[in-house]
């Protein structure tokens, strides 16, 4: 498996991963009706960088860094990552998280922080916690989930 850098012909695959996760509204603060369109722009935008991961000329995650914050929060980075349903299980999202950590530190971040994880999205918040982050804040019923209602959202946060 190769992670690279996202190009402007990968953006169909980019969408094929992000439109499900997005439309079934379970664990990211998005609209689940944004378009196809929107959810591609937002996911590439020009404040990011893109990253895909690819096996076999096959795009199975993608992934976003980003300074989380202007100014004097320009330090601590930021990222959402998404992986593709065949790819769910396979050591993808960690694969992508270890890049994510050390492209990060090679931009100069000082630290990494996932402002809105949500708490009933076990796989993820099990996998920050083996990459060494901690739960650093709860925001009580912070997110409307389809099927469980009102469920809190985490903060979470390493140092690099």
């Amino acid at each position: 498996m190769e992670i690279r850098p996202a190009y402007a012909s990968d953006h169909a695959a980019i969408a094929r991963i992000i439109v499900p996760t997005i439309r079934a509204g379970e664990t990211y603060a998005l609209d689940p009706q944004l378009s196809e369109a929107d959810a591609v722009a937002y996911w590439t935008g020009t404040d990011r960088e893109t990253f895909v991961a690819e096996q076999d000329g096959r795009l199975l995650g993608t992934y976003y860094l980003r300074a989380n914050q202007a100014g004097g929060g320009s330090h601590v980075a930021n990222c959402g990552f998404m992986t593709g349903e065949a790819a769910a299980g396979r050591g993808l999202g960690r694969a992508m998280g270890e890049h994510a950590l050390d492209r990060a530190r090679a931009r100069g971040f000082s630290a990494m922080q996932f402002n809105f994880v949500v708490s009933t999205n076990n796989r993820a918040v099990r996998l920050w916690q083996s990459l060494g982050f901690d739960v650093v804040g709860r925001l009580p019923s912070a997110f409307r989930h389809p099927g469980l209602g009102a469920v809190d959202a985490l903060v979470m946060f390493r140092a690099l």
